[in-house]
């Protein structure tokens, strides 16, 4: 099974006027550091801050009169649970969404403020999947796929036809890889659209599921991530399909320089985007050279990050760039030396955040005390020179960069 650039006119035709045609803006920093022209698609722009309503939309409106009365259902613990319940309700059709019992509870209330009845099943979505697939022989529900289904592939390769209209001069295209529905979607349309335009797939380090797949390789997928909106296993066989006929290679990115994303869109560009939806500037951030001179389109495809884990990976990319260390110092446990490092800190204009105070390590002296500053400051050449003004003071600072995960 297949689709055509005439399915995706038929899906841009009927998700007109219900779906936005999202903003597609240059990004200026980004463009200084890789010595690109880099457009961003912003999808997180849309109604439930993600693209999965495109594809979730035009296969709703797909549906018979007697298919809408069953009702719909669908598998998901993010974007396509919410993308679902939105257009379901919008439409007047009852949608069922089953998610793992371990999904975010804001995720869960979200779906449910879109109108969706959510079913928790199952620690994970292996386990999740069998009481769909037993609600739909028990129910005669609907399945809507979230990417392995032709008309989900052509909504979502309505993103494509928009970003071409909008600049046509584009060299490249840069798209994130779960499934693999939003890739093959795009692909469709940009090969048409533009033949010689480059397609580049981008995927987890840890999740290479499509990469394996149109290399007839094995692939090991597993373990914490980001970016676990393309933290995926199975792939589409539609999509794998797809992938091994349009697109021109599929880049894989590692933990960190998906942190980096996120946290350079938001600094740098003001936009805020989940892990998945950043992985098109991971990609770029880690090999910046790869699209020189080239004018390449991004798909910023989703925007819900929690707030904590967004106060989380702004203050690992502080450490990272050693705006933020830990400087351990070995004091004589009296009064008023902790107040002396304050002062000499404070005049070098180090912005001291967290201080520890400690006198049980056994490697220090009884009258002797361990004192762990944190403190923030301009860079790497800014610690430097606190260093080397507290050595002077004679306070030798050991320093430890914070604990970034690496």
């Amino acid at each position: 099974m297949t689709i055509s650039f005439d399915d995706i006119q038929r899906a841009t035709a009927a998700i007109a006027g219900k779906v936005p045609h999202t903003p597609f803006v240059r990004a200026a920093t980004l463009s200084a550091l890789t010595d690109a022209n880099v457009m961003l698609k912003l999808e997180t722009l849309q109604t439930t801050n993600a693209f999965k309503v495109r594809g979730a939309l035009n296969k709703l409106l797909s549906l018979t009169p007697e298919e809408r009365e069953r009702g719909v259902i669908a598998l998901s613990a993010g974007n396509h649970a919410q993308a679902v319940a939105h257009h379901a309700t919008q439409l007047g059709i009852p949608a069922t969404i089953v998610m793992p019992e371990t999904t975010p509870w804001t995720k869960v209330e979200r779906t449910r403020l879109f109108g969706g009845t959510v079913e928790l099943a199952g620690e994970t979505l292996s386990e999740a999947r069998d009481h769909l697939n037993h609600l739909i022989e028990k129910r005669g529900f609907v399945l809507v796929h979230p990417f392995n289904d032709p008309l989900v592939i052509a909504g979502q390769g309505t993103i494509a036809v928009e970003m071409l209209a909008d600049v046509p001069e584009l060299d490249s295209l840069i798209v994130p890889i779960g499934g693999g529905g939003l890739i093959g979607g795009m692909a469709v349309a940009a090969r048409h659209i533009k033949p010689d335009i480059e397609i580049v797939g981008v995927e987890l380090e840890r999740y290479p599921a499509m990469h394996a797949a149109i290399n007839n390789t094995g692939a090991t997928c597993g373990g914490s991530t980001l970016a676990e909106g393309i933290a995926v296993r199975d792939v589409g066989d539609i999509a794998v399909g797809l992938c091994r006929n349009l697109v021109d290679d599929i880049v894989l990115v590692d933990e960190a320089a998906v942190e980096k994303a996120v946290v350079t869109l938001l600094s740098e560009e003001k936009l805020l985007a989940e892990g998945a939806g950043a992985t098109g500037v991971a990609a770029m951030l880690q090999h910046p050279t790869r699209w020189r001179n080239k004018t390449v389109g991004l798909v910023i495809c989703g925007g819900n990050i929690d707030q904590r884990m967004l106060a989380s990976l702004i203050v690992r990319e502080l450490g990272r760039d050693k705006r933020l260390v830990s400087l351990r110092f070995r004091i004589e446990d009296r009064p008023g030396v902790l107040g002396l490092i304050s002062s000499a800190l404070g005049e070098k204009k180090a912005n001291i955040l967290e201080v520890h105070h400690r006198r049980n390590f056994l490697d220090v002296p009884a009258k002797g005390a361990v004192v762990e500053i944190t403190v923030e400051t301009r860079g790497p050449e800014h610690t430097e020179e606190i260093i080397a003004f507290m050595s002077e003071k004679t306070y030798i600072a050991k320093v430890s960069q914070l604990d970034t995960g690496e």
